[in-house]
């Protein structure tokens, strides 16, 4: 059976980034490229926000992706360029093409950005959850000390997903709707190197501009003394088409206070949101953890094996 699967994404791929040298993430290319090259998915949609760069460059490469590597025609809307503000919630261009969308077909939603957008459709439009089968989300951690270690030479990212919109993960998990979480600890478990980057040049031109983009953010990787990178946002892609291959158990969901472990010199005065995932209190999701042992070869195939 063919699924119905909306992406909301903050795509980056070879971009510069804004605020500190060296350059964007790359995996929600990977995500995106998946799907698309994918005949058991029918993208209904794409829609932009911000997060990994800005939202007018989001929006750019969407049309970029879909123009030119897509197999069928899929509407690309811009979404939220900044997180939920709660005392004046507004809706934007992605949503209502979103909340139309759903009216016509019930949906999987791939939210590989910050969940504003995703926040906004259940907060002004509340009756539509049921039209949601499932939001897939790369976020969270089991506890506050699991850190997302970068390297070797003491790097630590954030979780930037849900650092930038607390309060979209939070509506999103009141309004109950089917959450799934593809966090750090599943993604620090998968690699990508030279050697597939290699192998991914050879495909056709989707494949080749991926890993051609890809190398830069590799090299920032390496210099940090990881063996590749992680391409985190691609285990949500990965869950949608082949769930055999990801190890994944139901737990809760919530939202705690803790100092901000991405302070070198957090003298315990810098605090921040964690989402945390546990057996204990919080909101019903299923914590996608481990892979398949033949999973980064499977993962590979997805993007080599069709022309």
């Amino acid at each position: 059976m063919v699924k119905n699967v909306w992406i909301d994404t903050d795509l980056s791929v070879g971009m510069l980034r804004t605020k500190r040298a060296g350059y964007c993430d790359v995996d929600d290319g990977y995500a995106v490229l998946q799907l698309m090259k994918s005949e058991q998915v029918t993208i209904k949609g794409m829609s932009a926000v911000f997060g990994n760069t800005d939202l007018d460059s989001a929006y750019k490469l969407c049309h970029y992706m879909v123009d030119n590597f897509a197999p069928y025609p899929i509407p690309v809307y811009k979404g939220a360029g900044t997180g939920m503000d709660i005392s004046k919630v507004e809706t934007n261009d992605a949503v209502d093409a979103l909340y139309n969308a759903l009216k016509a077909d019930r949906m999987i939603i791939m939210a590989i950005g910050p969940a504003t957008n995703i926040g906004l459709l259940l907060t002004k439009y509340p009756h539509i959850k049921d039209q949601i089968e499932e939001v897939i989300l790369v976020a969270g951690r089991r506890k506050p000390t699991d850190k997302f270690d970068i390297g070797t030479q003491g790097g630590v990212a954030q979780d930037l997903n849900f650092d930038l919109d607390n309060d979209a993960f939070q509506l999103m998990l009141q309004s109950g709707v089917k959450v799934t979480l593809c966090p750090f600890e599943i993604s620090s478990k998968v690699w990508i190197d030279g050697d597939d980057l290699a192998q991914l040049s050879k495909g056709d031109k989707g494949c080749q501009w991926l890993a051609s983009h890809s190398e830069a953010w590799l090299n920032q990787w390496l210099a940090q003394g990881a063996i590749g990178f992680n391409p985190f946002d691609v285990l949500a892609s990965h869950y949608i088409l082949h769930p055999q291959d990801i190890v994944y158990e139901d737990i809760n969901a919530r939202l705690e206070l803790f100092e901000d472990d991405t302070k070198s010199m957090n003298s315990k005065e810098i605090y921040k949101n964690y989402l945390l995932c546990d057996d204990t209190c919080g909101y019903p999701v299923r914590y996608c953890y481990d892979v398949h042992p033949s999973y980064h070869d499977r993962l590979i195939n997805t993007f080599i094996s069709i022309k």
